[in-house]
């Protein structure tokens, strides 16, 4: 196999395992180990240019996705007999692999020219807290502005219903129940008034297309149900797609303007780092800018979590305009798993 793309699967089962999937960590090195250039969906991956790694076009995910997809929409009982619940030996799940590849030759090669995208509804257990902390220092409705917002769907975490400790906050009838593994004090809860919502992303999807559903889930763990349950919960609460476009010129339209009378929540989960330099930029620069001009009725804060080179997780920061501290100021709030499994509060 392609050097290249044989250390891509390795790597890429290594993460999936420590985020909590041994599907994937036993079905990525099976790859790297057996994929020949036996079919034309194979001589793709082995020719594919450029970067192949999770860091550029991430083609072990566009594969692994591309097959999962065959599964939910129930194209290839074949594939689906060997994927989980089922437990197999690797025989006959590669068995299995290299059929579909055979069979639907067409199908996978247009889902391998798809870029990964998802979801991941249990970050908004870090999103809520971080706007309850906000909201100690300006307690009012909240507009909130989602970038690199993929479907949206956590454009509706007022709807989520989040458990810390003993205590459940939010609806509690909500499809949406996220309970994080939480440590440290972390803020007093509070409600969550929207007053207004949306998001913007290069590529949107439609949470209402049944389309757009399926690659949503299909880009989720095999093994994994309760993210399929909470992603499905997440569609059907739902209600904003968000607009195309680059999240920069975006934002600076959506700040140009003060909301008085709502704490105007901006933020970005694992999002930042795949926005090219210029957008990072001009995105901070607009941020900033309508931070100078934030006043106590029309309150400014930016939430971020994101990589940061720490081997613990994602860093949830918080800038707020005013802010007693200084406007601007970087606060640290929490450190946080990349799938928001856990949350280890720091203020």
């Amino acid at each position: 196999m392609n050097e290249r793309l044989r250390a891509a699967f390795l790597r890429q089962g290594k993460a999936c395992a420590m985020l909590g999937s041994p599907f994937m960590g036993r079905l990525m090195p099976l790859l790297a180990d057996r994929v020949r250039p036996d079919n034309a969906v194979a001589r793709r991956l082995l020719d594919w240019p450029g970067d192949v790694s999770s860091n550029g076009h991430s083609v072990p995910l566009r594969l692994a996705g591309a097959l999962h997809g065959l599964v939910l929409e129930g194209s290839d009982p074949g594939l689906a007999a060997v994927y989980p619940p089922a437990e197999v030996g690797d025989d006959a799940l590669w068995s299995a692999v290299e059929a579909a590849m055979l069979r639907h030759e067409a199908r996978l090669m247009a889902w391998l020219d798809q870029a990964p995208q998802t979801n991941e509804v249990r970050r908004a257990a870090a999103l809520i807290p971080a706007i309850w902390w906000a909201l100690a220092r300006h307690d009012l409705p909240v507009t909130l502005s989602e970038l690199g917002a993929s479907a949206g769907l956590n454009l509706s975490l007022d709807r989520f219903a989040l458990r810390v400790g003993d205590g459940l906050h939010g609806p509690a009838d909500s499809p949406v129940q996220l309970a994080p593994d939480w440590s440290g004090a972390g803020p007093a809860p509070r409600p969550i008034r929207v007053a207004e919502r949306a998001g913007v992303d290069r590529n949107p999807l439609d949470p209402s297309d049944p389309a757009a559903q399926l690659r949503l889930l299909a880009y989720l763990w095999p093994d994994q149900p309760h993210r399929l349950t909470l992603t499905r919960g997440a569609i059907a609460l739902a209600d904003t797609v968000p607009e195309r476009d680059d999240a920069a010129p975006w934002l600076a339209r959506r700040l140009a303007n003060p909301r008085p009378g709502t704490l105007h929540v901006v933020y970005n989960t694992i999002a930042w780092q795949y926005f090219p330099p210029e957008t990072q930029a001009a995105a901070t620069a607009a941020l900033e800018d309508a931070g100078r001009r934030a006043t106590a009725d029309a309150p400014l804060a930016h939430v971020a979590m994101e990589a940061d080179g720490d081997a613990e997780g994602a860093a949830l920061i918080l800038r707020l305009w005013p802010d007693p501290e200084g406007g601007g100021t970087p606060h640290l709030l929490a450190r946080v798993d990349f799938h928001g499994r856990w949350i280890a509060w720091r203020l």
